[in-house]
């Protein structure tokens, strides 16, 4: 894996809360896991990173930059998942850009983990054994936003509100956007980012 990829994240990552580990496939994408087996990178070896993370997060989440080509290697991941759960494509890319930046290994001081943040709660609840395995960590996610949106009557902003704050927030405030400084500018920040990546894919 190119070293200059190790610097950077070093530089801007923050603390994790296990190990994670990492290798780059023969496409030159990163790739991210908490239980590594080497035979599933065809002998390329796993460099661990929690280490790392953790003497150099002062920050609150990591957020190390993606990897070049991460969006499009995730893209395929992103296109099943939101196929699966009938959800728009370009709302999922629009929920990780803001979540991570396309970042698998993105882990926030409240504990969310990889590419969508999820919480140990919500992973667990969604069957996802590996947060930083990018394919079941978007797949989860993309369960949960189908959840919130059904939950929502398909109300976007609702249900990403609900994302952010969690459900009950939302439910709790009369079933409006929290008023919340953090989820006030997140829903229309991923409002955007959903119209931009609509009008490009």
């Amino acid at each position: 894996m190119p070293r200059i990829f190790f610097i950077i994240l070093v530089a801007l990552a923050a603390p994790a809360q296990a190990d994670v580990y990492a290798y780059a496939g023969a496409d030159g994408v990163a790739h991210y896991t908490n239980a590594p087996d080497t035979s599933a990178t065809g002998g390329g070896l796993y460099r661990r990173i929690s280490s790392l993370l953790e003497e150099a997060g002062k920050n609150n989440r990591a957020r190390a930059p993606a990897v070049k080509g991460n969006v499009a290697a995730f893209a395929p991941h992103i296109e099943q998942a939101a196929g699966e759960a009938g959800i728009d494509a370009a709302l999922v890319h629009a929920v990780i850009t803001a979540e991570s930046g396309y970042n698998p290994a993105a882990v926030s001081r409240t504990g969310a983990q990889g590419l969508m943040q999820l919480m140990p709660e919500t992973a667990k609840r969604y069957a996802v054994k590996d947060v930083f395995d990018p394919q079941q960590n978007i797949r989860g996610g993309t369960r949960y936003l189908r959840d919130l949106l059904d939950m929502f009557d398909n109300n976007i902003e609702l249900a990403l509100a609900a994302y952010n704050a969690g459900e009950n927030a939302v439910i709790r405030h009369g079933r409006k956007i929290p008023p919340y400084r953090e989820t006030q500018a997140y829903v229309p920040k991923v409002m955007r980012l959903y119209s931009q990546y609509n009008a490009q894919l």
